[in-house]
């Protein structure tokens, strides 16, 4: 006979699965110690249950393996909720292990519509059904088996995500005969919709369809990496030979010096990204859900001239009222990709030269980092700081970031180099992310200094593992970003709406701590970097330190996102959200005009 509990960390052990990231409580109490006691776990111990889930789906998003959230009932499993709406929507596989209370105590187990009976009860299940790919309370300690089995499979199988597993106390501390428990079979027990295999007839279509294209572009998603399909990324564009944008989050995809990057489009993308694609004659999408932040609130404009081919996992995603795919394929890139790559190899592609010299043109003439961002004389202009930073970064560092600032200019000014890796949460783009997100990529690649780039409003959200990151002494560098408070918000209260600003930093009713004393509280090294003249001493030192370290950057408050998609007036008083291809700040529309080679209406100013 053996207790659940310990059955469990058997059980995920033999699956597999080595990394857990928990919070005790005594609502998860046979669990934590049974994960503890197994000398085949380790076990990341935070100090906030939203702080587990994001470091636990940065440790998924990096490693393409499952990892394991524990947390306690009521409180516990709440405080987890964020992190595990990030990996949802950004189809992170995650497998969520909770503590219950006793089944006999809890409102399900009566027929009253209580709020509470359990002490710390919370009905965790109905919460999280519509941010997990499967949910369920265990009422049957002989269906342990069943559950997990079923929860790891839906994690690996269609598009990725959270799952959740809820176990009352009773449940957790039952003995079992492991002989005796219920099996999960993905045949009998599923009634999902199965990813179709792809036609040949429709590999043949497309690589007609690019022969004849004047102007094809792929578009590349984080879904190629979730796929497993990275390593046969390069040699799928290598033979197509064709300009390769990469889609927000997914710009580690290829260096930027590989010949056929032709940029980052998006809202907050860069101007000759969205040149490439809003010009192209054919797209062909990738792993890419095509979100607002990609395609615009204009998405009818969204490379109208072109002829959309889409290939995504999860079907509903063609169905979205901001979406005309002209064709639309249901498949799995690891299915589509080693196929697409057998047909192309027999096929001679015409060399696209002129449309690829067009493309790098664009890259030279319009870079993000401008020379007059250089001026700021007392303070340090975020994009310089990103373009110094990434300089100084070498191949394979890995570079995790917060939202606002620290994201944007990051993905729009970075010089990313052969296997780096830069991430966010992008779905949810939670503030808070950043420090738990260093944390879960330190454990996922076993120790290796990690770069982590925070806003001071970002990471006073979890503030609280600078302590887990100094007592583990994790190899983190963390700059963080000072623009004195939610910079983001800032700049959107300052266009749509103007003075008073509410509640964006000290000026406006929030405050923030000296970071030089709060990171002495935690005994942690810390730098303070001024200026542009000191900036390579404070990035050098901070990345040669052996352990963690802080470096405060002090930003100038004038630079804005740019550049950005932005609404603009007309003159009889209309809001209008412009096309991908006319970024504010606004070229002149002859100079738009000249980088657009398809026809249609140049908005105007």
């Amino acid at each position: 006979m053996q207790k659940v509990s310990h059955f469990i960390a058997d059980f995920l052990f033999d699956s597999g699965l080595r990394h857990i990231f928990l919070l005790t409580g005594g609502g998860a109490m046979h669990l934590n110690d049974a994960f503890g006691r197994h000398s085949g776990l380790r076990i990341i111990y935070n100090h906030h249950e939203q702080a587990s889930a994001m470091a636990a789906e940065s440790y998924a998003r990096l490693t393409q393996k499952i990892p394991v959230l524990n947390v306690t009932t009521g409180p516990g499993g709440i405080n987890a909720l964020n992190g595990v709406f990030g990996a949802f929507i950004d189809s992170i596989p995650m497998l969520v292990i909770s503590g219950q209370v006793r089944y006999d105590t809890t409102v399900e187990s009566t027929s009253l519509p209580l709020r509470q009976l359990g002490d710390q009860e919370c009905k965790i299940i109905d919460m999280v059904k519509s941010i997990t790919k499967y949910a369920v309370t265990v009422k049957d300690p002989l269906e342990i088996k069943y559950h997990l089995q079923k929860a790891i499979y839906l994690t690996q199988h269609g598009r990725p995500g959270p799952v959740w597993i809820d176990i009352p106390m009773n449940v957790q501390g039952a003995l079992i005969d492991p002989l005796a428990l219920t099996h999960f079979d993905p045949l009998d027990d599923l009634d999902s919709v199965s990813i179709p295999k792809i036609s040949m007839d429709v590999v043949n279509d497309i690589i007609k369809r690019i022969k004849e294209a004047k102007r094809p572009v792929i578009l590349a998603g984080s879904g190629v990496r979730s796929s497993g399909m990275y390593e046969l990324f390069l040699p799928l564009i290598d033979c197509l030979g064709i300009p390769v944008t990469t889609a927000f989050n997914a710009h580690d995809l290829l260096p930027d010096t590989h010949p056929l990057h032709s940029g980052r489009p998006g809202t907050i993308g860069d101007r000759f990204g969205n040149f490439t694609v809003q010009n192209a004659d054919l797209l062909m999408v990738l792993g890419c859900r095509l979100n607002i932040r990609q395609i615009s609130y204009n998405h009818a404009s969204f490379a109208r001239a072109a002829y959309k081919i889409m290939v995504d996992i999860d079907a509903l995603e063609f169905k979205k009222p901001t979406l005309k795919i002209d064709l639309p394929i249901h498949a799995d890139l690891a299915d589509f990709i080693p196929t697409f790559i057998h047909a192309a190899k027999s096929t001679v592609f015409p060399h696209k030269k002129e449309w690829l010299s067009w493309c790098q043109t664009r890259k030279k003439k319009y870079p993000v980092v401008l020379p007059e961002y250089w001026e700021s004389k007392n303070a340090v202009n975020p994009y310089c700081f990103m373009e110094r930073l990434s300089e100084h970064l070498p191949p394979n560092q890995i570079i995790v970031t917060g939202d606002g600032t620290a994201c944007v200019v990051a993905f729009q000014a970075m010089h990313l180099k052969k296997n780096q890796r830069l991430y966010s949460n992008s779905g949810s783009a939670s503030m808070g992310y950043d420090l738990p997100a260093a944390i879960g990529a330190c454990v996922g690649s076993n120790g290796q200094p990690i770069v982590c780039l925070a806003g001071d409003g970002s990471i006073m959200q979890n503030i609280q593992e600078l302590a887990t990151i100094v007592f583990n002494q994790y190899p983190i560098k963390i700059f963080v970003l000072n623009n004195n408070g939610y910079h983001s918000i800032r700049q959107t209260q300052q266009n749509f709406f103007g003075e008073p600003l509410v509640g964006v930093g000290p000026e406006s009713g929030l405050g923030f701590p000296d970071f030089k004393k709060l990171a002495a509280g935690f005994d942690l090294p810390f730098l303070r970097c001024h200026t542009h003249s000191e900036m390579d001493a404070c990035i050098t030192e901070t990345l040669q330190h052996e352990g963690p370290l802080l470096c405060e950057v002090m930003l100038d408050l004038q630079q804005a996102f740019s550049p950005k998609l932005s609404s603009r007036r007309l003159s009889d008083g209309r809001m209008v959200t412009s096309p991908l291809e006319d970024m504010a700040p606004f070229l002149s529309r002859e100079e738009l005009a000249e980088n657009m080679i398809i026809e249609g209406v140049t908005p105007p100013l």
